[in-house]
């Protein structure tokens, strides 16, 4: 019999998680072919959704939770219940009721027919509309820096395979991205069409800025394409100054006039400008990453494990 882990990062969710904790434990009753383990990690949640793992965790002996001592993110939070999870088969959904514990099935399904990973794919989203445009450009990045392949689609309702995880926990830097741990493990992956929800109560923890950060983070973490961009973008600029140069000699020497067009090189002095900032900018976001990495930075803090028994294990 194979076995089934959920992990769910639970954050603002007091009043959500223990409905998805209920949906699994009626749709494991349909497969009686699985056996089941559920671990609910607490991204130090300000409001009492702690309280609400340990309820759970003391009624269910398949439920166990994980309370980090800090606010360390969504994918960090994985990879806590990561370390954690015994099963066959890993099964990562939200906390707030919107991926479908009750169509698991499906992506079981494809597991079995051979595939290492297989997300979820969304007929049609209930969510704000920049959250889509948001996800649409961060699928466009990841084609580009990470070499996802266009026609798959990456969200946070996944399945994999056991070897999958284990080799993505052998990541220990400070900056978990959990898509790009993906892609660099395995190339066998599928998308299964299930149905998303709309949200039940409260709002996305992912704002606009918290997107921007995890872009970053994936794409420095896991490529050196941005720099490689960086280079070809000053090579174009350092070309077309040099062209551009040489038309302004030659203009001189023909018509005999001081070259005119102040306005027009402020402006390509302010372009230049800005894309040396950027580039070093760039630049200064790997060495920072570095930096933190050859510190130790710890990727997650763990304050206690809790367990059906009742004994809360720090």
């Amino acid at each position: 019999m194979q076995k089934i882990s959920y992990v769910i990062p639970c954050y603002r969710s007091a009043h959500t998680v223990d409905g998805v904790v209920a949906e699994i434990t009626a749709k494991m009753q349909t497969l009686p072919a699985y056996d089941y383990e559920v671990i609910l990690v607490n991204d130090c949640s300000p409001d009492d959704t702690l309280g609400t793992i340990r309820r759970l965790v003391a009624a269910d002996a398949h439920l166990q939770g994980v309370n980090l001592a800090k606010n360390f993110g969504q994918h960090a939070a994985l990879m806590a219940g990561f370390h954690q999870c015994s099963g066959d088969i890993i099964v990562c959904l939200d906390d707030d009721g919107q991926t479908p514990a009750d169509e698991v099935d499906k992506l079981l399904d494809k597991i079995q027919e051979g595939f290492d990973v297989v997300y979820a794919r969304y007929d049609s989203k209930r969510q704000a509309g920049w959250r889509n445009l948001g996800s649409w450009v961060n699928s466009k990045m990841t084609e580009v820096m990470l070499g996802k392949p266009p026609e798959l689609v990456v969200n946070s309702y996944f399945a994999a395979r056991r070897f999958v995880v284990d080799e993505m926990i052998r990541y220990e830097h400070c900056y978990p991205y959990v898509i790009g741990l993906v892609l660099r493990t395995t190339k066998n992956i599928a998308n299964v069409s299930v149905h998303h929800r709309a949200r039940e109560e409260g709002r996305s923890g992912y704002t606009l800025g918290k997107l921007l950060n995890l872009w970053m983070n994936g794409f420095t973490s896991f490529s050196v394409k941005p720099l490689r961009i960086a280079t070809y973008f000053g090579t174009l600029s350092a070309l077309a100054g040099f062209c551009y140069l040489i038309y302004i000699v030659i203009n001189h020497f023909v018509s005999h006039a001081a070259p005119l067009g102040w306005a027009s090189t402020t402006a390509l002095l302010l372009l230049l400008g800005g894309a040396i900032l950027i580039v070093l900018g760039l630049i200064g976001e790997y060495v920072g990453r570095i930096y933190m990495c050859a510190n130790a930075a710890p990727q997650y803090v763990v304050r206690e494990y809790l367990h059906h028994d009742g004994e809360d294990r720090s």
